[in-house]
């Protein structure tokens, strides 16, 4: 009987069954039919993966800028496997647009590897209000997966170190 190569390596597949996770969306409430839009379309995809309703927390802000202090505070909880981010910062004719996009996106990074938990951003960034209502479904989806792939994720990690 041939021997099986023993080189080869592990592998934990991705896997999007969200039923037990509890998940908590930060949402800014500046542009707020993109707000809308996104978050509509991440709650459905977090339905679709079986994240219950009431394992499902949404928190709003005033914008981008407030949502990683919202996020440190929900990851503080410990009640939370993955937590998401949403907003939008749309382009205008001063420096601000660079500003709010950078220091958003930072802020949520650091909380993700401060706190040790996924966080999906689904902060959009774009040049009008056209681009973002024309991503604003997508980013959604991508979001409620991204946050149940990685809660999965490291949780199988932790399973194998027990």
């Amino acid at each position: 009987m041939p021997r099986t190569n023993v080189h080869e390596p592990q592998e934990i597949a991705p896997r999007l069954d969200g039923a037990g996770l509890r998940i908590g969306i930060a949402l800014a409430r500046f542009n707020p039919e993109i707000g809308k839009g996104l978050l509509t379309a991440c709650t459905a995809a977090l339905a679709k993966h079986g994240v219950a309703a009431t394992d499902t927390l949404v928190v709003s802000v005033p914008g981008a800028l407030e949502l990683p202090i919202a996020l440190q505070k929900l990851a503080g909880t410990g009640q939370f496997d993955a937590l998401i981010a949403l907003g939008a910062v749309i382009r205008g004719e001063t420096y601000h647009f660079e500003l709010v996009s950078d220091q958003s996106a930072a802020g949520i990074q650091q909380v993700a590897l401060d706190r040790g938990i996924p966080i999906a951003n689904g902060v959009l960034t774009t040049e009008n209000d056209e681009q973002a209502e024309a991503r604003m479904v997508i980013k959604g989806a991508e979001c409620a997966d991204c946050a149940v792939e990685l809660a999965n994720l490291l949780k199988a990690i932790d399973a194998r170190n027990r």
